[in-house]
């Protein structure tokens, strides 16, 4: 039985591979606007739920509610606005890459996320569908790295023929070693 020996060299870091130079395949076109709509039938369900306690007739409530409400309500509208508009706007700069070791994704606006998982230490994927996903054709695909029970990170938006493709590709070389 040969031993591979140890070796330990030290890498200058402008001889390594450019991650920030990768070619971002962006989420389906439907995944922003889908978002967009379940964010805002949320929003105006806590409006509703918020206008249904101020107009109740079986019980009294307090006459600071009744003089703040109009405040509360136009800042639950106001930071609803803005949460739908930051997240309608980070959906459109979302996206992911497929390289031959490796698998990106990258989120964010204002604070940005670039998350890259050797296809080697992947543990296993999931392939995440709701009901509204699934009316849409898309699916959530959740990469899953050794040692860990939560998942490395998730690539929502994406159209099923291609979540099942990624996920059959990151299947089939999980296993490929390095050198061949």
């Amino acid at each position: 039985m040969s031993q591979i020996p140890f070796t330990n060299q030290s890498l200058s870091v402008h001889n390594l591979a450019d991650v920030t130079g990768l070619e971002m395949q962006r989420l389906s076109p439907r995944y922003a606007p889908l978002n967009l709509l379940c964010g805002t039938v949320f929003l105006l369900f806590l409006l509703t739920i918020l206008a249904a306690i101020r107009w109740q007739t079986w019980l009294t409530l307090p006459d600071w509610y009744q003089h703040l409400f109009p405040l509360i309500f136009g800042g639950l509208v106001a930071v609803g606005l803005l949460w739908l508009l930051y997240d309608y706007l980070a959906d459109k700069r979302k996206g992911y890459a497929v390289r031959e070791q490796d698998l990106s994704y990258q989120s964010g606006l204002f604070f940005q996320s670039l998350v890259t998982q050797p296809i080697l230490r992947v543990q296993h994927v999931e392939l995440k569908r709701g009901p509204i996903e699934r009316k849409a054709g898309l699916a959530t695909l959740q990469v899953f790295s050794a040692g860990g029970s939560l998942y490395t990170f998730a690539i929502p938006g994406l159209p099923e023929a291609d979540a099942r493709k990624l996920r059959q590709f990151i299947l089939s070389h999980s296993d490929v070693s390095q050198d061949g």
